[in-house]
């Protein structure tokens, strides 16, 4: 009866670890798959507007934008004032991405990613966060790309970014004493993570990219 029991369970185990594979595998290829449908296909660079550049961390994408181009002056969303030292502001860019509140302060590297905190991060969550960090032009690398704008264009990424932003204010001190997280709006799950709110913003802005972006690779390959 023992040996029974616990072949029944080893069977149990197994069928759930070959499922539990097959829904990753799938997910891995929808996100492969939908990041290299093109939305706003037609799009082009325009001989003229405003810079700005994607950054990827390994983790995170995130949007790095002058702090005065077009009209838009972020310094009045973020103000100096929100960060541990203020003189950090004085830069002339901010760096924004959108997340899971626990999974985005808590994990500022991967060597900080914990299983339990994507998976429940994985599963959905309504805690989101903006996170917002001053910093002096960053040098194009590996992570970062620049793309051009159209004003009316840079002016409807804002518009997202802004509508993104929660009414809580700040929530929480950032990695270092130049950021800081926002209450933000929006859930967090499998499907709308944080690369998909870089991918939505540039598709609110008209810039060709895939139509569902969940992994970084799917945000920095168009560029």
């Amino acid at each position: 009866m023992g040996k029974e029991i616990l072949s029944r369970a080893a069977s149990v185990l197994g069928w759930v670890g070959r499922s539990l594979i097959l829904v990753i595998l799938a997910y891995v290829t929808a996100g492969m798959v939908g990041g290299s449908i093109p939305a706003n296909a037609g799009w082009t660079p325009p001989a003229r507007g405003v810079r700005i550049l994607v950054e990827d961390n390994g983790i995170h994408t995130g949007l790095v934008l002058p702090v005065r181009a077009a009209g838009i002056d972020w310094s009045r969303d973020f103000p100096p004032g929100d960060i541990a030292d203020p003189r950090y502001a004085g830069f002339g860019w901010v760096a924004v991405g959108w997340g899971d509140r626990a999974f985005y302060v808590e994990t500022p590297t991967w060597s900080d990613v914990h299983p339990l905190t994507v998976l429940r991060a994985a599963i959905g969550s309504a805690r989101t966060v903006l996170h917002v960090e001053h910093v002096d032009e960053p040098p194009l690398a590996p992570g970062t790309r620049a793309i051009l704008l159209s004003e009316e264009q840079y002016r409807r990424l804002a518009g997202y970014i802004r509508a993104s932003r929660g009414p809580g204010g700040k929530v929480a001190g950032g990695y270092d004493v130049n950021d800081v997280f926002y209450d933000a709006r929006g859930s967090y799950d499998a499907v709308r993570t944080c690369n998909e709110w870089t991918g939505r913003a540039l598709r609110a802005a008209g810039v060709r990219i895939g139509i569902w972006t969940p992994f970084p690779i799917d945000v920095m390959a168009w560029f």
